[in-house]
């Protein structure tokens, strides 16, 4: 059973955890920004054979990146801590995570978020404009057919966000909107899940959407993917496999990993009335974490387009795109 603020902190008995910030934000004079912010704790070993802060209980990886949609450039920064002697941690009881100097923490309801790092930064206040949505079933996100390839999962799909961000050393104020996921579990993918595609959108009608695929080797789609659509009150609706398609469109090159990621995708929902278009704010938003997580990953900002009935709908959102590039991403969260 989740319980809010207890939850938003650190669940030290799992060993795989993450709190993920990714937002759209705006200047005041229109230029317009997406950043992520993530934080991930791993349990190495839940009783250090030793009482001293050098031994290593858990390891703790930050990434941060923003995307200069104007420009079309994209910076992205990582870090890698040990818990134990201070310079990461996530704290069970209160939520703070950091990593070093970034931060994410927990000021009455607000969330506060500061990173910097080679002349780029953000320092935000996220205020929830819903309540908290839990996805799955009974809190449980089901990521493979075996009983414990899963995660808790909840989100707070809609921040209102303001604050300060510096790019390319300009310090501008931003007002967006943020979307937050917070994960935990202890195993969760099988061996022949390769990566998954993961969207979070947010409409300009006021209702917000997460979907997930989670794509196997074969080349198939695999019956554990799923999503979550939520009303503009806040009230929440499970979108089974079935009720959804993810068609991929045109694909982009990274001439670094080689990789081909699909940056324009269809998204098909007719029981929910919903037909989508997505396309990434520019192409090149991909983070390559060899100093931390390792993995080759595109996360970056997108625009929604698309038809609710006969209705026009448009939105913002991010895309997550992994497996494309390096490890299989089953045999990395077993």
């Amino acid at each position: 059973r989740f319980s809010f603020p207890r939850d938003h902190a650190a669940h030290e008995p799992y060993r795989i955890e993450w709190w993920y910030y990714t937002g759209n934000l705006q200047s005041k004079s229109g230029r317009r920004f997406g950043f992520q912010l993530t934080f991930f704790r791993t349990g190495i070993s839940l009783e250090p054979s030793t009482a001293s802060a050098w031994a290593v209980r858990d390891i703790h990886m930050a990434h941060f990146a923003i995307s200069d949609i104007e420009d079309e450039s994209f910076h992205a920064f990582e870090k890698l801590n040990r818990s134990g002697i201070g310079w990461a941690g996530a704290d069970p009881v209160r939520y703070r995570v950091w990593n070093e100097d970034w931060e994410a923490r927990l000021e009455g309801d607000d969330h506060l978020l500061d990173a910097r790092e080679g002349g780029y930064s953000i320092s935000l206040r996220l205020t929830p404009g819903k309540p908290v949505v839990i996805h799955g079933e009974n809190g449980i996100s089901q990521k493979g057919r075996t009983t414990g390839n899963a995660s808790h999962y909840y989100s707070i799909t809609r921040f209102s966000t303001s604050g300060k961000l510096m790019a390319g050393g300009e310090e501008l104020d931003v007002t967006g909107l943020t979307w937050m996921d917070h994960e935990f579990g202890t195993s969760f993918l099988e061996q022949g899940q390769v990566g998954w595609d993961w969207f979070s959108i947010q409409l300009d009608d006021g209702r917000d959407l997460m979907l997930f695929q989670l794509r196997r080797a074969d080349g198939s789609i695999d019956p554990s993917s799923s999503g979550t659509l939520i009303d503009e009150g806040g009230r929440a609706t499970r979108v089974d496999p079935g009720e959804f398609s993810l068609l991929p469109g045109r694909a982009w090159r990274s001439p670094e990993s080689g990789a081909n990621y699909p940056t324009q995708w269809s998204i098909d929902m007719p029981r929910h009335g919903l037909r989508l278009k997505v396309r990434g704010a520019f192409d090149n938003q991909e983070l390559r974490t060899p100093e931390s997580t390792g993995v080759t990953y595109w996360e970056g900002s997108i625009a929604v387009e698309g038809e609710d009935g006969s209705r026009t709908v448009s939105g913002r959102g991010y895309l997550e795109m992994t497996g494309y590039s390096g490890q299989n991403m089953g045999a990395l969260f077993r």
